[in-house]
């Protein structure tokens, strides 16, 4: 559902949160951090540029930061940089749904939910619970990222 960019994204933003300082974040630094190639995370701070999401800063003390505040930022504003305007992927539009079969429907609900759901969350609501919550979840990730 979202692609690598988005995700990258997303942790680049938080980590760019977390560092909170006055001073812009250089994209080798967000990289190095990630385990990212620096020019992957170059690519990706360009996008949040261009939505507005991140401010550019030249110089040697250049890089980036957060454009608006974090309460601001959604991620579907995010994944819609990264990825383009969330769009379902079937047939067409159509503005009568009951003229249209049930899988259309099905389609048009899965695309709202979608939309609902990365619109809700903000970059605030990510930094309230940056962890898992407790080491049995933890432990659940190490092994399934090990598989």
């Amino acid at each position: 559902m979202l692609t690598e960019t988005s995700k990258t994204a997303i942790q680049a933003l938080v980590f760019i949160a977390q560092e909170g300082g006055d001073d812009p974040c250089p994209p080798a630094t967000i990289a190095q951090s990630l385990g990212a190639s620096p020019s992957y995370v170059a690519k990706i701070d360009t996008l949040l540029v261009k939505a507005g999401i991140l401010k550019t800063f030249r110089g040697v003390r250049g890089g980036v930061k957060l454009g608006r505040p974090l309460d601001t930022i959604t991620l579907l504003d995010v994944v819609e940089a990264c990825q383009g305007k969330v769009l379902g992927d079937y047939c067409e539009e159509y503005d009568k749904l009951e003229e249209v079969c049930g899988f259309h429907v099905a389609m048009h609900e899965l695309q709202g939910a979608i939309v609902a759901s990365l619109e809700k969350w903000t970059l605030t609501d990510l930094l309230a619970r940056p962890a898992p919550v407790n080491e049995a979840i933890s432990n659940c990730r190490m092994i399934c990222a090990s598989r």
